[in-house]
């Protein structure tokens, strides 16, 4: 990982917790601090499955089993990734750093809390976004860029399938 990669992650990882220390001193569970009117409030939530909250309602310790599990599987795939895949695309080594280290924010969380911390809640009339937190958009952003870079700037082809062989 070069210096520019280890920088981000570890600025998006600190910047990750400390939001979450500030909103679990600052607001109440469930608490709703109205920022833009009609768009966006601050909310304390905390959320026990992944992303949507999906298996947050499978029963202890099925839940902390697959969550545990899927976590291990994504950071194995960055990992991957960073390693082989984008070792020559410094976009993709940017997008697979936040993603790694918005990956481990949350996974910090479920050891601490048994839960996520997510306090960022963006609305448009009853329609409301689930809550997330700077991990999460860390993910969200990491993704998208991996996407542009696949379908605008594909790379060319390297020869390490030929090579191996």
């Amino acid at each position: 990982m070069h210096v520019f990669n280890v920088a981000l992650f570890v600025t998006v990882l600190v910047l990750d917790q400390l939001t979450k220390y500030v909103a679990q001193q600052e607001l109440l569970l469930g608490e709703i601090v109205p920022v833009i009117p009609g768009l966006f409030n601050f909310t304390l939530v905390y959320n026990p499955g992944a992303a949507f909250g999906l298996f947050g309602g499978l029963p202890d310790p099925w839940r902390q089993i697959v969550l545990f599990g899927v976590s291990l599987l994504a950071l194995v795939v960055v990992f991957r990734f960073m390693r082989r895949e984008a070792k020559d695309d410094p976009w993709a080594q940017a997008a697979l750093s936040g993603i790694l280290a918005g990956a481990v924010g949350n996974i910090i969380d479920r050891v601490r809390f048994d839960s996520v911390v997510d306090f960022l809640d963006f609305y448009w009339g009853a329609y409301h976004w689930p809550a997330f937190n700077v991990a999460d958009s860390a993910i969200s952003v990491g993704v998208t860029i991996l996407i542009f870079r696949i379908l605008f700037f594909p790379q060319p082809q390297s020869n390490h399938a030929i090579d191996s062989e």
